[in-house]
């Protein structure tokens, strides 16, 4: 009599426990599996975004006036090595702000003008458009004082990082943006047209007796994408995907580094109009991969730099010819896209959590024969961004890590965030990335999740593009010493190396 009974009995806990197990999340990490992991400092974080509002350039800013001999020695190749000191931008020039969330949506606004303008000219090059299909915008240059600033945070552009250097003889010293994202040097000239402000005296070419225009005829001229004549001498422009845009007199000038020594004719832009682009810089390096660059004018075989974090009043170095990849280096392919030679291309085979590898088709990261995909390092992008069939199952991942931390609203191009208000430091699982030669480079956390704003509110710091082009930004590079073997087609992440 009592067996008929309790199988009524024993089926309702069977259901039961079927609908909990039903219920139960079916991807978190097995019990059994190692969660690798890493601290976040909430406490000290928080505190270099109090000291970035308050920091006080005119006590801490080297002077901005000074003149420097050309004693130094002069080298026209790669057989010598020179290093610079590279600061955070807001070190150098400092817009002020209300609160530290407005600077980090500023950052984030020009930011995106950045990764805009990079896939543009992907874009550009993948559809085969000519440097002879690009005419420059119709500007007449005119002697006239110095105009209003253009201060518009909408078009200050990319470059976070900036680095001093001499131009002219006897040379000048001005803050430069240090840029892997572009080709053509270029800084600010008298007369000017219109020109942002910067925080360096505007360079004046009547001042340098080794200021040289270059001819139409030249094949420094011929290398520009943009150029047009007037009076047998070379103009440039360069277009940004924001809109703005600096043109002028395509020279050569002496260039000094430091006291590591000096190179001559090398080739810049005088730019007479510069609208919109850069605010505290005089202009710009480009050490890209094509002719006009820096790089390739000083024939370098190698160049390297280490960012510190955009919080801090540190300093790092931008070093050339001195490639230092040791046993705690990690390397990968460097490659290059027949379509643009601008871009640094990197060799990523995947990209884990927490010590376990994220479900990302091979394909994102691979860089086709018709130049489509891949990804790129880049000084000059903030913010790493990932095709989306990259980027959803890494924050998906992440996001099932991290179900200890409270969630709350997005910020911006950041679509997941969280409240670590009151936590001096939190535990988070490990970012990774992986290349194509079976290395792995594990991020500080500091790296990936960072303070939108100074009440403990933190984003984890990648984003997703519909773009076929992948960027490891600058945020994620910080701390790390990344080097470029131009002669040996690798790339070097030496973590701790900002020394």
């Amino acid at each position: 009599m009592s067996e008929p009974a309790s199988k009524p009995f024993l089926l309702f806990f069977t259901l039961i426990f079927l609908f909990f197990a039903s219920t139960l999340p079916r991807d978190l990490p097995d019990a059994t599996t190692t969660t690798t992991t890493t601290i976040l400092d909430v406490t000290s974080s928080l505190q270099q975004a109090h000291n970035i509002l308050s920091f006080d350039l005119q006590t801490q800013k080297p002077s901005t006036h000074t003149t420097i001999t050309t004693s130094s020695p002069s080298f026209s190749n790669s057989s010598l090595s020179f290093s610079l000191e590279l600061h955070p931008r807001e070190t150098i020039y400092k817009i002020h702000h209300k609160d530290y969330k407005s600077l980090v949506l500023s950052r984030l606004h020009r930011d995106t003008a950045r990764f805009n303008s990079l896939t543009a000219r992907l874009e550009l090059a993948l559809e085969d458009i000519s440097k002879s299909d690009l005419k420059p915008l119709e500007t007449e240059i005119e002697p006239e004082d110095l105009s209003t600033p253009v201060t518009s945070g909408t078009s200050q552009g990319s470059g976070e990082y900036f680095t001093r250097v001499g131009v002219g003889n006897p040379a000048r010293q001005f803050y430069m943006v240090l840029d892997t994202g572009s080709d053509i040097n270029w800084l600010q000239c008298q007369p000017c047209t219109d020109c942002y402000q910067q925080t360096d005296p505007i360079f004046d070419p009547t001042a340098s007796s080794t200021y040289a225009p270059v001819t139409c005829q030249s094949q420094q001229c011929s290398s520009l994408e943009m150029s047009s004549c007037r009076s047998g001498q070379c103009l440039y422009q360069v277009n940004y995907g924001d809109g703005s845009y600096t043109f002028g007199d395509f020279a050569t000038e002496s260039v000094s580094f430091g006291n590591s020594g000096s190179v001559k004719n090398v080739a810049l832009g005088c730019g007479h109009d510069n609208e919109g682009l850069f605010v505290g810089a005089a202009g710009l390096l480009g050490l890209g991969g094509g002719p006009l660059s820096l790089t390739n004018q000083l024939k370098a075989t190698s160049f390297s730099y280490c960012l510190v974090n955009r919080d801090s009043a540190g300093s790092s170095t931008l070093d050339f010819n001195s490639v230092q990849l040791g046993v705690d280096s990690v390397t990968a392919p460097l490659m290059k896209n027949r379509k643009i030679d601008t871009f640094y291309y990197v060799g990523l085979s995947g990209m884990s959590v927490g010590g376990q590898m994220v479900s990302i088709p091979e394909s994102a990261f691979r860089l086709d024969e018709s130049g489509n995909g891949g990804i790129i390092v880049d000084c000059g992008t903030a913010i790493t961004r990932l095709q989306t069939q990259a980027y959803n199952p890494l924050r998906d991942a992440f996001v099932r890590m991290t179900q200890n931390l409270k969630l709350t609203s997005a910020v911006a191009l950041f679509d997941t965030c969280y409240d670590l208000s009151g936590q001096a430091s939190v535990r988070v699982p490990t970012v990774s990335f992986h290349f194509a030669d079976g290395k792995s480079w594990n991020l500080p956390a500091a790296n990936y999740l960072i303070p939108v704003d100074s009440a403990g509110t933190y984003c984890f710091a990648f984003a997703p593009t519909t773009s076929s082009l992948s960027i490891i930004g600058n945020v994620q590079q910080q701390g790390t010493r990344v080097t470029f073997d131009l002669a040996n087609n690798r790339m070097g992440f030496s973590p701790n190396k900002c020394q």
